[in-house]
């Protein structure tokens, strides 16, 4: 069996930026073990995997130990796939998942993904975070998808050195680090050491929470978001309601297949 593949750097218009994710293209699903060795053998922070479903696609997204529920930058990557190789010519794409219906449009400053708006809550700080931020205290912590550690400057985001073993004893998916921006509306580090990733490069699915909150925050709808990570990427963001519309570029990287 050959199953071909392409390597996306995600949210951003330059190759070595941004977030790389493995898109796999398949015709029908293979056993979940077969998905899950792809996505070790790749050891990138996600492997998305689709396959036609109608006039749609089925999208699921592997992180190198577990399946995910939410991805944002491989869906990015997988909509990039289709357009800039597989001769996609809709208007939009339409993307079936375990968080519902995703909707991707190209359009000429990027792709424009459509997700579910997470919330989120004010909870006190859990015991193991502040020793997981490397003994800095934020300034508020909500627990949502994530656990939204809000601090007040940018610098304070930018010079944290996380203990991760301290992080992934924390409970949930993982913990997201947000302030003000300089150049920005907001900016973040997320990371994700239960589930292999101990620092997302950039986060899609976190800007799911971060853009609520700082949209509630701000009093604004649209914002501009930044992740400090070494490879770093832009995330700009939009709250209509209950959902929020991400928009970011990507960039091939590599073009492959799996011989199996």
């Amino acid at each position: 069996m050959k199953l071909d593949f392409y390597q996306v750097d995600a949210f951003t218009e330059r190759v070595f930026e941004g977030n790389p994710a493995a898109v796999v293209v398949l015709e029908a699903w293979p056993e979940d073990d077969l998905l899950q060795a792809i996505a070790m053998e790749n050891n990138l922070s996600e492997t998305a995997f689709f396959a036609p479903e109608g006039d749609d696609f089925r999208l699921r997204w592997f992180t190198p130990r577990a399946e995910v529920d939410l991805c944002g930058h491989a869906t990015l990557a997988t909509a990039h796939v289709l357009y800039e190789h597989l001769d996609h010519a809709g208007e939009g794409v339409r993307f079936l998942t375990r968080s519902g219906a995703l909707s991707v449009r190209r359009e000429a400053s990027g792709y424009r993904m459509d997700f579910p708006a997470a919330a989120s809550a004010l909870v006190a700080v859990p015991g193991d975070l502040i020793d997981g931020l490397g003994g800095r205290k934020p300034a508020a912590v909500l627990a949502g998808p994530d656990h939204l550690a809000v601090f007040e400057r940018e610098a304070d985001v930018a010079e944290l050195r996380p203990d991760f073993a301290a992080l992934a004893r924390i409970d949930g998916r993982g913990v997201i680090a947000t302030a003000p921006g300089e150049n920005c509306d907001f900016v973040s580090r997320c990371f994700f050491p239960r589930l292999g990733v101990p620092e997302d490069p950039v986060t899609g699915s976190a800007h799911c929470q971060m853009a609520p909150y700082w949209a509630e925050r701000t009093g604004r709808t649209s914002l501009s978001a930044r992740q400090l990570s070494a490879r770093g990427g832009r995330v700009d963001c939009r709250v209509r309601g209950d959902r929020v519309e991400l928009l970011g570029q990507a960039v091939t990287c590599l073009v492959g297949a799996f011989h199996l």
